[in-house]
């Protein structure tokens, strides 16, 4: 995986774009899009290393940002970006020790289901523990589950569900309603066959990202998409094009028909510093070749928030702009920005205690 600085970029908010002429548009829609990404199971504000409370991590942290973006607009959508079960001593406590009961939820897919995650894509961490695993963990997750670029060797077609086309209803400037086709596609870096070689050969392939992603776009927009999300598990970089690089997500946006891209993959935070020297690339308003990108860290740190506008002319929609941000948990000095949202605490405390009470056996 790409290691990358985390560092924080803000830009400004933005919550509804003045458009000249309204009048002459049949609607405009503003639409939010919230985004965690690579949280490797830290739900809770705690590093399980050092045995202490650590404020700079933790999805009961980003769930309040979550609540405060989605209560700034009429229209939201929240989708996780994959590798949210292994990473940390709770996600190899309950996949190596406990295990996954019978009937029983994974409390990463109970905290999806408490927030209302829209969709969520399969990481290629989500695969370290087996197909098996993977299967009978996602029977608890209440919204669909993508990925579009891991294949059955036997019957050749995808393993997961490749994309979804949610209906929404969304609310107008002028506070009229409409129903939204927002196509949704997941993918994950093809390097799977390597990094997880014992689990996947002989039962799956991963396909090229970029080239899966031209076969499915235009299949979507068939299926009567109206705008394509792309939760694309992997990282940013401009390195000449490879059909099986790792990190795909700058080429994403050259492709006709996806409006906005979540990345993540390689913990990075985009719209950021870090990517001053990419080609193409408004960092103030979170683009890349002109298309609204982010990637929101790792571990819960941060919230990814990209805004659209749409436009409606004779049942046609279109982006008419997109903006990028995203919200820290912390400060840069670990100093906390929000509080603990206590109702997720509280869903996943066993499991946390369970972990803690476990390291605490093994003299850790």
């Amino acid at each position: 995986m790409l290691l990358t600085l985390t560092l924080f970029w803000h830009a400004s908010p933005t919550i509804s774009y003045a458009v000249e002429n309204p009048s002459k548009r049949e609607a405009i829609v503003d639409l939010r899009i919230l985004e965690t990404t690579d949280l490797h199971a830290h739900l809770v504000n705690y590093d399980y290393y050092q045995s202490k409370v650590d404020n700079r991590v933790g999805l009961v942290k980003t769930a309040t940002l979550i609540q405060q973006a989605k209560n700034e607009v009429k229209n939201s959508l929240l989708f996780d970006n994959g590798d949210h079960l292994k990473g940390n001593p709770l996600g190899e406590f309950l996949a190596r020790i406990k295990g996954i009961q019978k009937g029983k939820i994974h409390p990463v897919y109970r905290a999806f289901n408490y927030l209302k995650y829209d969709v969520i894509a399969i990481g290629n961490h989500e695969l370290n523990y087996g197909l098996h695993f993977i299967n009978t963990a996602l029977k608890g997750a209440r919204m669909p589950v993508v990925n579009a670029n891991v294949y059955q060797v036997k019957e050749d077609k995808p393993y997961f569900k490749p994309y979804v086309i949610l209906k929404r209803t969304v609310v107008d400037l002028q506070g009229k309603q409409h129903v939204l086709n927002i196509g949704v596609i997941g993918f994950m870096p093809p390097q799977i066959m390597k990094w997880d070689k014992a689990n996947l050969e002989g039962k799956v392939v991963a396909k090229p990202i970029v080239a899966t992603a031209k076969k499915y776009v235009p299949i979507m927009k068939a299926k009567g998409a109206d705008i394509i999300i792309a939760l694309a598990h992997t990282g940013i970089s401009s390195e000449p094009y490879n059909p099986e690089m790792e990190n795909a997500g700058y080429y994403l946006t050259q492709i006709p028909g996806i409006d906005a891209i979540l990345t993540g993959h390689s913990h990075g935070i985009f719209p950021g510093p870090i990517f001053a020297r990419l080609p193409h690339t408004d960092l103030m308003n979170g683009q890349i070749n002109g298309k609204p990108v982010v990637m929101a860290g790792s571990f819960g740190n941060s919230l990814g928030v990209i805004d659209l506008v749409l436009e409606e002319n004779a049942g046609k929609w279109k982006v008419i702009k997109g903006t990028s941000q995203t919200r820290p948990v912390a400060d840069e000095n670990g100093n906390p920005l929000v509080k603990t949202d206590k109702a997720l605490y509280r869903l996943i405390q066993n499991e946390h205690q369970e972990t803690v009470d476990f390291i605490k056996k093994l003299g850790l």
